[in-house]
């Protein structure tokens, strides 16, 4: 699903910036969008918290083959 992989992309994405701020003290939206109370930098770290919490269905969710259908077991 589309959204799915949207989300995994924000989330990679906020953790390399909180990598960022945890090992070098440099956080990378930040300094891209003008500040941590940035408007632009305030909406980045937004969608990534969201994905981060849809992120969470995927751990309850039950695994599909890309034909729809669950994966047959030996």
């Amino acid at each position: 699903m589309i959204v799915d992989k949207i989300a995994l992309i924000l989330v990679i994405v906020g953790a390399l910036n909180w990598g960022g701020v945890g090992l070098f003290g440099f956080d990378t939206v930040a300094f891209l969008f003008g500040g941590q109370a940035a408007v632009l930098s305030r909406i980045v770290y937004a969608l990534v918290g969201l994905a981060g919490l849809w992120c969470v269905t995927l751990l309850f969710r039950d695994t599909e083959d890309n034909t729809g259908h669950a994966p047959h077991t030996a």
